[in-house]
């Protein structure tokens, strides 16, 4: 895995390289500007990219168009994006539109290192890594989603383990059931939240997104 990381802040920016090369993983290039990243992204055509949210000039929205403009440049580039705290635009974007091989986490994650390796390589893998707090503070819908009173104690497990960023098999394992139960369970949790194949936005995280809102709304 071939890791390009953009993070202005020296010390996190070579902490993380530290971290990683400890992990025998391969930081080709770490940059403390979008200019740097996008030129190191060009030259050395990693696998992952790890960005930071706000960056210099103006520590505003510099990194989510570095990290925007570097997906355009590399369709297949999985990112994780990391940010102090959740950026209301950025993020509603990046998990509204089909999240693969995307993540984003808060950089108190980043402590937490065996959590912050499990997302990093889900998102190299093509899997999404969304940090729960984050989306628990996005999305306050006006009215409660009914749609999830009609899922069993057990798919209400499953799809709180989805939240988790569990995959299918973690799933299973987690509840000592058979993978193809889990598929099932899945299954049904799409058909009663009325999330048809053809949607265009990943229907595992917008399933995901529904829990977190109704679980925020719940401990209010």
């Amino acid at each position: 895995m071939r890791i390009v990381i953009a993070e202005d802040d020296a010390l996190l920016r070579e902490g993380l390289a530290l971290l990683l090369r400890a992990e025998s993983l391969d930081v080709v290039a770490t940059t403390a500007t979008p200019i740097e990243f996008l030129a190191a992204l060009d030259e050395h055509r990693p696998d992952v990219a790890i960005v930071d949210v706000r960056m210099p000039p103006t520590h505003t929205d510099e990194g989510i168009r570095a990290a925007v403009e570097a997906r355009r440049r590399q369709p297949a580039l999985a990112i994780l994006v990391l940010s102090a705290y959740v950026e209301q635009t950025f993020a509603t974007e990046l998990l509204a539109g089909g999240a693969a091989g995307l993540g984003y986490l808060l950089k108190e994650r980043v402590g937490r290192v065996e959590e912050f390796l499990d997302a990093l390589r889900r998102v190299a893998a093509g899997g999404t890594a969304l940090d729960p707090e984050a989306v628990s503070q996005l999305l306050v819908r006006s009215r409660p989603d009914k749609r999830l009173d009609r899922l069993t104690a057990r798919e209400r497990e499953v799809l709180a383990l989805m939240a988790e960023g569990l995959g299918n098999l973690a799933v299973a394992e987690r509840l000592v059931v058979s993978e193809g139960a889990v598929h099932k369970h899945i299954r049904n949790i799409f058909a009663k939240l009325d999330l048809a194949p053809s949607d265009r936005a990943d229907r595992r995280v917008s399933a995901v997104l529904r829990y977190l809102d109704d679980e925020q709304r719940s401990s209010r």
